[in-house]
């Protein structure tokens, strides 16, 4: 079967991560990747820690602590948290590991000799009050685009334009907030993305087809805007050093600057997506395995790839790492032309899945200011799986969404506790008061039963499809019909009557519910996973995760297995902790 790779964007280092933060890469990728192997997919799931930059530096100094001994903290905390969510990454790495560094030395060593990256003297801002050189994002100002009064020098949040320092109105140090700043000369290496732009044209839109319109609109609006090449060192201590003495001459048979580049370390956009591949090497050294199966040549030629981010992340993957792939896989020769440089060359996504923003009220979730509710705080309050559904349900895919207290409230009673959650506890309970406990023999499937039969086989398809377009809200929607469908059953077949006066046709009905829970159990696991192993240890099948075909949905238990109730799967949210959770976290006016 085709081998499924999957990365979800990388959780910054600075602090643990809001809901929308697993909204926007890593909770709908941990869904996909259950759903493939349930599916008998090989599937690798990949993601780390991205720990370099001046963020990385300041939030260090804030701690008291070194960069790398801040970073290491911060891994386990976000690793832990993420276990806690249940996020079933393979192997969770870190940016600053030491196959990620030399895998960013060896591509740009690469890219240097293949034609693509060029030194050029840049206009730096320094900072006199801070006494150093400030990375575009610690440059505050107004976007002359949109007019957004917080742009930083690297990107404007709201209309998410490319920018530089340079092009901000009013700028001002995010250090110190000084606008005592100046330009000074610094040598720096640039990727020639320029050359890039018909190639990723090309590459684009042959991708609309499988690409959602958010992820094809913002990479075409920045070939369409004109793509510029890009400086990809800084000159900061915390970082890939650039290692320039390990390179050789470019196609024009010039050398590198050592002298020049002494001290620079690579841009964080440079090395943070090269370390989906240095997390893979990481995850082989750990296990045994291959890595290089998954990313290269023809070894890696059944590998579908499929990366899931926020729109904000898009530029980058859509661009600047595919620049960096192609670039180590061809070669710019003297005369302009390009040729193959590698004879196992890098692979490319396949599937890239972008989402919008979940905000909090309307207003954006903030990890720099502490807006709306972090992971940490999501667990004090409630068991993951009540966050899972809920985003998931509600994933920010064709629009912006916006977490409100009192919707969460509401869609999590009705869906969890009232559909789910009571349909498992009473079948389960009645199958023990009045059949022992155990799966019933007796009894023929009816007409209510074949009908049930091509329901369920109807929308056991719809959510298969669902999952496979990568269609969460949808995938989420299909999964509750398939609850509510057994819910139906149910009230119909009313085996706590048909128990009274026709024992056989109450064995079918309990039968029939106890296969549908079993193969909730399967369907759901997902989305919900904690809940889905307590319930299928409940019916015997705690080990039993595949993915169930149609035609045997709904013959998952042998007659005679027994069962047992487990405690109740939702607690309903009152309206006492709805009031104190919008004290704690803000209501309306938090937006």
């Amino acid at each position: 079967m085709t081998r499924i790779l999957i990365t979800s964007a990388l959780p910054y280092i600075n602090g643990i991560k809001h809901l929308g933060t697993l909204a926007g890469s890593m909770l709908p990728a941990d869904v996909f990747a259950r759903f493939k192997r349930a599916q008998g997919h090989e599937t690798l799931f990949i993601c780390a820690t991205d720990e370099h930059g001046t963020p990385t530096e300041l939030a260090a100094a804030e701690a008291g602590m070194d960069a790398a001994s801040f970073c290491l903290r911060q891994h386990e905390v976000q690793s832990d948290l993420a276990a806690r969510f249940g996020l079933s990454w393979d192997h969770f790495g870190r940016s600053s590991s030491s196959q990620n560094r030399e895998m960013t030395q060896t591509m740009a060593r690469q890219l240097w000799e293949n034609g693509f990256i060029e030194e050029r003297v840049t206009q730096q801002v320094y900072s006199n009050a801070d006494r150093r050189f400030l990375p575009d994002r610690y440059v505050i100002g107004t976007c002359p685009h949109c007019g957004y009064a917080a742009a930083r020098g690297d990107q404007c949040e709201n209309c998410t334009r490319v920018l530089d320092p340079a092009d901000l109105l009013t700028p001002r140090s995010a250090v110190s907030g000084s606008e005592d700043i100046e330009i000074r000369p610094s040598k720096h290496l640039f990727l020639r993305q320029s050359l890039f732009a018909e190639r990723l044209r090309t590459w684009i839109e042959g991708k609309k087809a499988t690409w959602p319109l958010l992820v094809t609109s913002i990479a075409l609006k920045w070939l369409d805007e004109g793509l510029q090449d890009r400086g990809i060192t800084r000159d900061l201590e915390w970082g890939v050093p650039v290692n320039a003495e390990a390179w050789g001459p470019n196609p024009d048979g010039l050398r590198p600057d050592i002298e020049g580049l002494k001290g620079k370390v690579f841009y964080v956009w440079f090395d943070a997506p090269i370390e989906y591949i240095g997390a893979t090497r990481e995850w082989a050294d750990a296990t045994g395995g291959d890595w290089e199966r998954w990313w290269r040549g023809e070894a890696a030629s059944d590998v579908t790839y499929v990366q899931f981010m926020g729109k904000d992340n898009v530029p980058f993957h859509t661009v600047g790492f595919p620049c960096t792939l192609i670039g180590v896989n061809e070669r710019l020769g003297p005369d302009g032309a390009w040729t193959p440089a590698s004879n196992a060359p890098w692979k490319l996504v396949d599937r890239l899945k972008g989402f919008n923003w979940l905000d909090y009220y309307g207003g954006r979730f903030s990890t720099s200011q502490q807006r709306g509710v972090f992971m940490d705080q999501a667990l004090e309050l409630l068991p993951a799986d009540y966050w899972r559904w809920w985003i998931t349900a509600n994933a920010p895919e064709g629009s912006d969404a916006s977490f409100v207290w009192e919707q969460f409230q509401a869609q999590v009673n009705a869906d969890l506790a009232d559909v789910f959650g009571n349909f498992v506890n009473r079948i389960l309970r009645f199958t023990e008061s009045r059949f022992e406990g155990k799966v019933p023999e007796g009894g023929e499937d009816g007409p209510l039963e074949a009908r049930l039969r091509v329901d369920i086989a109807e929308k056991l398809g719809e959510l298969t499809t669902q999952l496979e377009a990568i269609e969460m809200r949808k995938s989420a929607q299909a999964l509750r019909q398939l609850w509510v469908l057994g819910n139906q059953y149910l009230t119909e077949a009313a085996p706590w009557t048909a128990v009274k006066t026709d024992p056989d046709r109450a064995a079918v009905a309990v039968r029939m519910g106890l296969n549908l829970v079993a193969l909730f159990a399967r369907v759901s696991r997902p989305f919900i996973p904690f809940t889905c192993r307590v319930v299928a240890e409940a019916v015997g099948e705690g080990s039993s995760s595949a993915w169930p075909d149609a035609s045997g949905a709904l013959d998952l238990l042998p007659v005679g297995r027994e069962v047992k109730a487990p405690a109740v799967l939702f607690r309903k949210i009152e309206a006492d902790q709805v009031e104190a959770w919008r004290a704690r976290f803000g209501g309306p006016e938090a937006g």
